[in-house]
């Protein structure tokens, strides 16, 4: 019997016992001839793929939590600012912003945590005044606040307040001044600490005013206040948070806000511009991410911020912190800690302050 059975999956049929090549429907690609899969072919393919594909995986940010990284201690206003700041913009966000207390070096070790860390906007850094001031201020520092970091936004502004002890007898700066350069060398002002902004500022009211009062350093801003209090100082710079309280109390004297204008809750006490003394100093808070962050979320970080700064309850939980809420663009800011650096380095070299290891 002859073999007469068709294998339609082969290319092949048997047929009086011999093999005979099955003719292909046209287009069928089973045939010999083959279309050559060029590199062109190739790249349009991978294109088209990649295109269809990409809704598939492509996520707007933000997609996962935030690290928002805090260079001090847990406790303090400052903490307790980051930690407000984080809250108000994972409700924006959608996401969580998860707040990382690294304290260590007068804040460098937590700043340079995000100038090395990846610049997706997954980690950024709440940034303050030291920031300007540690360049200067240090022999080396692993980073540098102009260079490694995209700037965000403002988050506060604090103008600070010139207090003297009751007993001098002077009401204002521009008295305090005069009696200053009545008496050289025979006043004094504490401060935080070397390189603190109670240091710096009173440095610079030194400088502006030509005056030759004496430095007494002490470990932190809460003793220095309590230094002047007990009359160990005449005179230092402080943070209205810190200082209306012994204001009110009668235990510490406001001679000027060195601010553009004065503060709602001091509206008495004038700024050191009202006198004709050019002088401003400012403890200001900014949110910043690594250099290279792409621009996109920084502008969407600084957008949403700017909203937060602009709700009523993030101004009354700010204010009872001591800070006043602020909002700015990203290269509003940039300028803004160029000049900030620029000005402290010139106060730190005319009062030849000393490098720090």
């Amino acid at each position: 019997m002859e073999p007469n059975v068709k294998n339609r999956g082969s290319l092949w049929i048997a047929k009086r016992g011999k093999k005979v090549r099955e003719r292909q429907p046209a287009g069928c690609g089973l045939g010999r001839k083959r279309i050559p899969m060029t590199a062109g072919v190739i790249a349009a393919a991978v294109f088209l793929i990649g295109a269809i594909a990409a809704p598939l995986w492509a996520q707007p940010y933000p997609n996962k939590p935030i690290r928002l990284i805090l260079p001090m201690a847990p406790g303090g206003p400052t903490d307790i600012l980051g930690r407000t700041i984080g809250v108000r913009l994972a409700e924006q966000l959608g996401q969580p912003v998860v707040t990382e207390n690294r304290p260590g070096a007068g804040g460098n070790l937590g700043t340079e945590v995000v100038a090395k860390a990846k610049p997706d906007g997954y980690t950024v850094l709440l940034g303050s005044a030291t920031l300007a001031i540690g360049p200067s201020l240090y022999k080396k520092l692993n980073y540098d606040p102009i260079k490694d970091f995209t700037p965000i936004s403002l988050l506060s502004q604090v103008n600070m307040i010139v207090l003297a002890h009751p007993s001098l007898p002077v009401k204002n700066l521009k008295e305090f001044i005069e009696h200053a350069k009545a008496n050289p060398g025979k006043l004094n002002y504490g401060s935080g600490g070397i390189g603190a902004i109670s240091h710096l500022g009173c440095e610079l009211l030194r400088s502006v005013a030509k005056i030759n009062i004496v430095h007494v350093p002490y470990k932190g801003t809460g003793p220095a206040l309590i230094g002047l209090m007990g009359g160990e100082v005449n005179m230092t710079v402080s943070s209205p948070s810190a200082a209306i309280p012994q204001i009110q109390a009668g235990k510490a004297m406001a001679l000027a806000v060195l601010g553009n204008e004065r503060l709602p809750s001091l509206p008495n006490v004038p700024t050191a511009k009202e006198m004709g003394i050019d002088l401003v100093v400012t403890s200001w808070h900014g949110l910043l991410a690594p250099a290279g962050t792409p621009r996109n979320i920084v502008d969407r970080l600084s957008k949403e911020w700017t909203k937060v700064a602009a709700m009523p309850d993030t101004k009354e939980k700010m204010q009872s912190a001591g800070f006043e809420p602020y909002s700015s663009t990203s290269d509003q800011y940039s300028e803004y800690l160029k000049a900030e650096t620029e000005l402290w380095a010139r106060v730190i070299k005319e009062a030849n302050i000393p490098k720090i290891d």
